[in-house]
């Protein structure tokens, strides 16, 4: 196998991981208080990540950057793990959480003064229709998830833009082990402030938040800098966009989700929104 196809194989199995942590996520929130569980499974990630940092420093310059850029990370995962603990479909989460990536220019925008490209403004109007579909029902209703799913988008973005910028004068899995630290750090403060843990810890939940830590944190994150590392721009772009998919069919498998017609062509319009996007934004890059 090629250098090119096991960099794509690494990316699809990334997707894979991502959408079964969201399994991995709810199952563990559901034996332990949420917080409680961001902290364990960050703080877990950043020391199974810790060793590998041998021989790479943050520059102390670009400290402060890399501080901001993980405390935007830990208000994303904050919102994330509130929202998929309080949310009936996690399909549903995940599409809405993929419109992140199409806030991403908006956001870039404000920060940096870089205008959206025209493929972008010729993608959200289906973005935005497909959002509408997943959103309303018939009567009209409006799930608190949903919202709190669409914060979580948009703080995603700006975390994304930071991340971006720091990344480019900072070795990747450092910046990433502080990240991962600072976003365990705030779960660990969230849950002394507001969560009493009066549930036993069983082995069912140990488990979860095992599988949450190595594989769904850190084993991702491995094979997701490897597959970024060798693939092609256009391939790693199209491939990651498969995880709200993937979701889905991970929560229709594992919980007998069943989202009605509307709500599946509103999650195909997300999905094909970002497709489109993507294809038109690294089509002219080289592979």
């Amino acid at each position: 196998m090629n250098r090119q196809r096991q960099a794509d194989l690494f990316l699809v199995l990334t997707t894979l991981i991502a959408a079964c942590g969201w399994i991995f996520s709810r199952e563990s929130i559901s034996g332990m208080p949420v917080f409680a569980f961001l902290a364990l499974r960050f703080c877990g990630g950043a020391l199974v990540l810790l060793p590998f940092c041998c021989g790479q420093h943050i520059p102390r310059a670009q400290l402060k950057q890399v501080l901001i850029s993980g405390a935007w990370l830990a208000l994303t995962m904050v919102l994330w793990i509130w929202s998929v603990s309080v949310t009936p479909s996690l399909g549903e989460g995940a599409f809405i959480m993929s419109l992140s990536m199409l806030f991403v220019p908006l956001v870039a925008w404000g920060m940096m003064g870089v205008r959206p490209a025209r493929a972008y403004w010729e993608c959200l109007p289906l973005a935005i229709v497909g959002l509408g579909l997943l959103s309303l029902h018939v009567p009209i209703t409006f799930h608190a998830s949903q919202g709190w799913f669409l914060l979580t988008a948009f703080v995603q973005s700006i975390s994304f833009c930071y991340t971006s910028r720091a990344a480019r004068e900072v070795p990747l899995i450092p910046l990433t082990t502080v990240q991962l630290a600072m976003t365990g750090v705030t779960g660990l403060v969230l849950s002394l402030l507001f969560e009493s843990w009066d549930q036993p810890f069983t082995a069912t939940t140990a488990g979860w938040l095992v599988a949450s830590i190595f594989i769904a944190t850190a084993l991702r994150f491995g094979l997701q800098l490897q597959g970024q590392k060798h693939a092609a721009v256009a391939s790693a772009a199209i491939i990651m966009v498969l995880e709200p998919l993937l979701t889905v069919i991970a929560a229709s498998l594992w919980y007998a989700e069943r989202l009605p017609m509307q709500k599946i062509i509103g999650g195909v319009l997300i999905l094909v929104a970002q497709i489109w996007f993507r294809w038109r934004m690294v089509k002219k890059l080289p592979g």
